[in-house]
């Protein structure tokens, strides 16, 4: 782009002092992984100062005549730094989001996995927001133009969150929140809310609601365009307060319901690890005990709490094990990884990243020691999103397990998260992934090695029938079933799988 100096009159428009900004180099970790950037001030332009013109160079976005902000973005994916003028709103709020908006523009500008950006001259978009910001005079209504330049990128994962709802965010992170139980999130192919699955005994649990329903309303306000970490935050709340939702459900054979409830909000503890020994005889009448372990999400203490459980479980006996990670949404990437490494040895290669050059880097263990090499089937089903993809594609394509269900959900992209100088939070798809194998999981998802069918279960019937009457009531769960003679072919096969 040429240089508009030239052009610039920085006579009678600027009236008022004016800012220039320089952002610092920007270095990305993989996954979900928080850190924060703050803007550092390099110079204050006084009225008529001729300084703004060094300010503005290579690069320049647009200047109106009025009071202009100017952001200078550097960074060594670039040979030369870009600087951004923009007229400055005089309402304090509208500024504040303008600020962040120019943050949010530079980080996905560097750091998105497509560099078309949707096809769009994304330097332009910026242009025509400040634009459309300018006369605003609430925060909301300015948070709204940047959530719709977001929506332009036609990724649904690419999105600001506010201050509040960011702390809301990292508090699920950490086990703990407010609220009725519920993980949601968009279908990428319709755009439409659904839920991904209830926790436990929480008041969606109790109240019927079922993963795969449509989330059409909460509190009477329809859900249209709304991203999740909005509609999660609506349904968050004081303990003791309650809050409406409506819900849609495909029955099948083009019969849908509708269901409107009313959901107190609870203290949700989300311990994301839950499990119990499953004792079953083998065809030769040996005693064998399953370890059955169920990770719901994927928080900072999943890794920690798996180990753990499995140190427990073979100090037991336990000498095979169900992984289950069906209906679990996903969550922080590097717990996916760690979690990987509890059942796996050596130097292998967990999952691929491919950025927004196409260049593709493995991310690999080093010499690693897995706590157990007993037997190991992992439950997936179209619940199973992200990180749980991540690590069933990782303990599948290196031998380890066998996936057992049905096709997982498939979201095979990476998001950073980034806290802004105001609080709020950008999540930026910054790559996709590949099964280690190079399988692509984006919109594909992973289909087990054996699906939880009503043939399957007829096939082996008496067995099946057998595994019923055992002491424990997961039992009578199929997959589960299904699970449990895949692991007595291989205990018979002496496979460590």
């Amino acid at each position: 782009m040429e240089t508009l100096c030239s052009n610039i009159n920085v006579g009678s428009s600027i009236s008022k002092p004016s800012f220039c900004y320089r952002f610092p180099s920007l270095t990305h970790r993989r996954g979900a992984a928080c850190r924060r950037k703050e803007l550092i001030p390099i110079s204050l332009v006084g009225e008529n100062d001729q300084n703004l013109v060094k300010c503005i160079g290579k690069g320049v976005i647009g200047l109106a005549a009025a009071t202009v902000l100017s952001f200078s973005s550097y960074s060594p994916a670039f040979a030369q730094s870009l600087t951004v003028a923009f007229p400055v709103s005089h309402t304090p709020e509208v500024n504040t989001v303008q600020r962040t908006l120019i943050e949010a523009w530079s980080l996905i500008r560097e750091t998105f996995v497509d560099p078309t950006f949707n096809h769009q001259d994304w330097d332009l978009k910026l242009q025509q927001t400040m634009v459309e910001m300018f006369p605003l005079r609430s925060e909301d209504a300015a948070y709204s133009k940047v959530r719709g330049m977001l929506s332009t990128l036609g990724d649904p994962y690419t999105r600001i969150i506010s201050p509040k709802e960011y702390q809301s965010f990292r508090i699920g992170s950490d086990g703990n929140l407010q609220g009725v139980g519920l993980f949601v999130s968009v279908e990428p192919n319709t755009g439409h809310l659904v839920v991904l699955s209830c926790v436990e005994n929480s008041p969606a649990a109790r109240a019927g609601i079922h993963e795969g329903d449509e989330l059409l309303e909460i509190n009477g306000e329809r859900l249209d365009g709304v991203d999740s970490e909005t509609a999660a935050q609506k349904l968050r709340g004081r303990a003791g307060t309650t809050v409406t939702v409506k819900v849609h459900r495909d029955i099948g054979a083009g019969v849908s319901s509708y269901q409107e409830v009313k959901l107190p909000r609870e203290v949700i503890k989300l311990s994301p690890v839950s499990s119990t020994i499953i004792p079953h005889k083998m065809p030769d009448g040996r005693l064998l005990k399953t370890g059955y372990v169920k990770l719901s999400s994927f928080s900072q203490s999943a890794a920690m709490e798996m180990e753990n459980t499995i140190q427990d479980m073979e100090n037991q006996g336990v000498e095979s094990y169900i992984l289950d990670l069906r209906n679990n949404p996903g969550g922080l990437v590097t717990a996916g990884l760690d979690v990987a490494q509890i059942w796996l040895d050596g130097d292998e290669t967990l999952v691929n990243t491919v950025d927004r050059d196409g260049n593709m880097a493995p991310i690999s263990m080093v010499n690693g020691h897995a706590v157990t090499h007993d037997p190991l089937v992992v439950l997936v089903n179209e619940g199973s999103a992200s990180a749980s993809e991540i690590l069933a594609g990782a303990l599948h394509d290196n031998g380890r397990a066998i996936l057992v269900g049905h096709k997982t959900f498939g979201k095979g992209k990476i998001q950073s998260v980034t806290q802004l100088h105001d609080g709020s939070a950008l999540f930026v798809t910054v790559a996709k992934y590949l099964s280690p194998a190079l399988h692509d999981i984006d919109q594909v998802g992973i289909t087990p090695d054996v699906q939880c069918t009503v043939e399957m279960l007829n096939s082996g019937k008496d067995t099946f029938k057998e595994r019923k009457t055992s002491s424990s009531s997961l039992e009578a769960d199929s997959c589960i079933m299904v699970a449990e003679h895949e692991l007595d072919i291989q205990e018979s096969k002496g496979s460590a799988s």
